[in-house]
């Protein structure tokens, strides 16, 4: 059974499923929905509890002993299962296989994954283990739902923010959602309930934000110029290397040219995106808009000016690399 996040807290009020698998790209909400699991199985009686985590030289057979290790005088166990590089190899999806097959009773078994991959995703194991109990992804919000989120999380502490500061927290805290539940935190500390005026939030948030290539990509492809600005000068300012960054771009505005020019020639999107290996639902919608808003002639001017930055990173051409890829972003990213 699949649970939406918000659904996790309701359906730990009852009988625990005899598996949790949880997973996602943001490790501050595994850890909050495992925490969420661990306290519901005290609650019901799970006294014991066993943690194993996945390893180089970690022993898959040590799973199967613990599941048949109780305590003389426990009751019934949670194992706490955590694989942090998400791949538990040939031998590990055996035994999860396995184990899954013939659950213990008694037992609980909580599994926690990073983000999976689709390919993982259809992997036996995988399969077997959301087959076997009950799976939660975890993942961060997008960037125009963070104020949403962050608003969620203020209101636990009975506090509310204008539109105005809550932009101003997810622009200072984009790509690090662990900083964001921090700040939201230390707003709690400073201030009692209530309203959070703009200049409490300028004067509480630090700026720490993480910011990331693949953001910037995000950007240039969903047509955000104010977003493209600032991330370039988050980059700059971290020192990102310039070969990177192109790199980056490079890629993206290739990509474009290559499904404007199936498009031109009548190729459905669905079979070019499949040929691209784009699989995510969010980034096709982003480049279907992006298709429909810049030209052919616009993506081959950006291979030209690309080419001209990696000129002047290889010193053969005059010009600052960061001004230019400002530049370069804003022929993409104008709507």
């Amino acid at each position: 059974m699949n649970l939406r996040p918000e659904q996790l807290s309701a359906h730990l009020a009852k009988p625990l499923a005899p598996l949790y698998l949880l997973h996602g790209n943001e490790p501050l909400l595994v850890l909050e929905a495992a925490d969420l699991v661990r306290a519901a199985a005290r609650r019901q009686g799970f006294d014991e509890r066993e943690t194993l985590v996945v390893g180089q030289g970690f022993r898959w057979e040590s799973l199967r002993a613990a599941a048949g290790n109780l305590s003389l005088f426990g009751g019934s166990k949670l194992i706490d299962l955590r694989i942090p590089g998400g791949k538990p190899g040939r031998d590990g999806g055996d035994a999860l296989q396995r184990y899954v097959r013939d659950l213990a009773s008694g037992i609980v078994t909580l599994v926690t994954l990073p983000e999976i991959d689709w390919a993982t995703r259809k992997t036996a194991w995988f399969t077997a283990l959301t087959q076997a109990g009950v799976t939660v992804e975890l993942n961060a919000p997008e960037r125009e739902r963070l104020g949403e989120w962050i608003a969620a999380r203020l209101a636990r502490q009975k506090q509310t923010a204008s539109p105005e500061a809550l932009a101003f927290i997810a622009d200072h805290v984009e790509g690090n959602l662990l900083a964001a539940h921090q700040e939201i935190l230390k707003l709690g500390l400073l201030h009692a309930g209530g309203n959070l005026s703009l200049e409490d939030v300028q004067d509480a948030v630090l700026n720490v934000a993480r910011y990331d290539i693949a953001k910037l990509r995000d950007a240039l492809v969903e047509g955000d110029p104010v977003r493209c600005t600032r991330l370039l000068e988050g980059l700059q300012g971290e020192g990102a290397a310039p070969p990177l960054v192109l790199w980056a771009l490079a890629n993206e505005i290739r990509m474009l040219a290559t499904l404007c020019a199936g498009k031109t020639a009548g190729q459905p999107l669905a079979a070019l995106f499949k040929a691209e290996r784009i699989f995510d639902e969010r980034r096709k919608h982003a480049l279907s808009n992006a298709l429909a808003r810049v030209r052919i002639g616009t993506l081959r001017a950006a291979l030209l000016h690309a080419a001209k930055i990696d000129r002047i990173i290889k010193g053969l051409a005059p010009g600052d690399v960061w001004d230019e890829f400002l530049q370069l972003a804003l022929r993409l990213a104008r709507r």
